[in-house]
This record gives C-alpha cells, sequence and structure tokens, in this order.
C-alpha cells in the first residue's frame, strides 16, 4: 500500500514498537537497556541537533544521550538516565519518501541508538541489528 494513503503512526504506536524492537534483542543487551529511557518527539531540539552538529530537524531520527556503559562507573551518583530519542515527523517523512516499512525504520533507529549505549562499532551495530526479531507491528 502507498505510504501516503496510510495514515502514520502516533508516539505510542511508536512507544510500542521500540519495545517491542527492546523485546526482541538478545538478553544480554535487554537487561542493561531496562535502565535507558526511551522517549518519542516530534523533533530534536535546537540542543540535540548542535549535540551532533546537524543544522536541519529533519534530518535527525534518533539520538542517544548518556553516558556508554564501558565509561560509567560504581562512583557515579547524580546523573540523569541514558535516554534513547526518537524523532517521529522525521522518520515518518523518511518512511513516506523511501517507503522502507516504519518498524524496519524504527528497528534501525533504536538498534543504532542502543549501540551507542555499549560503545559498539558500525558493524556490532548491524550485527545487533540482524539478531531482532524481523515482526515488528506498530
Amino acid at each position: 500500500m502507498d505510504a501516503f494513503r496510510q495514515t502514520p503512526p502516533t508516539a505510542e504506536d511508536m512507544e510500542r514498537m521500540a519495545q517491542a524492537v527492546i523485546d526482541s534483542l538478545p538478553e544480554e543487551f535487554r537487561e542493561p537497556l531496562r535502565q535507558v529511557v526511551v522517549r518519542i518527539e516530534e523533533f530534536a531540539t535546537r540542543e540535540q541537533l548542535d549535540s551532533v552538529d546537524i543544522r536541519s530537524k529533519w534530518n535527525l531520527t534518533g539520538l542517544y544521550e548518556g553516558r556508554p556503559l564501558g565509561e560509567q562507573s560504581s562512583w557515579d551518583s547524580g546523573e540523569l538516565p541514558p535516554v534513547i530519542s526518537l524523532f517521529r515527523r522525521p522518520l515518518v517523512r523518511e518512511w513516506r519518501e523511501t517507503g522502507v516499512d516504519f518498524g524496519d525504520l524504527v528497528r534501525h533507529v533504536v538498534v543504532h541508538e542502543a549501540g551507542h549505549h555499549f560503545g559498539f562499532s558500525d558493524e556490532e551495530m548491524h550485527w545487533l541489528e540482524d539478531s531482532v526479531d524481523d515482526e515488528l507491528a506498530p
């Protein structure tokens, strides 16, 4: 079906999809991700865009904010939990422009941002994404 004729997923749909991605990961990744907050926002803030040197709010679909696991210490205190943000409107735009399944887009972004939490390389992130179940429903 043509992506323009489908109703875009809501923030609640995306939250369920993101959680399904996390739930589909191998246990050794699921458990540490339980401490990461997943947020669905319409767009990134100017501060978030500046933090990754992106000018247009349409060009950022997801962002990890926090300290990767390998850099955390038992002496850390008073820090906010790490956050994975998904930006709904840029993801909807990408979905409409590419025709890629929306669940696949969400999976890709969640896994990529989760990979930052683990300090993974791009190759390791691809391996992690391949380990996720293919069936994610909105």
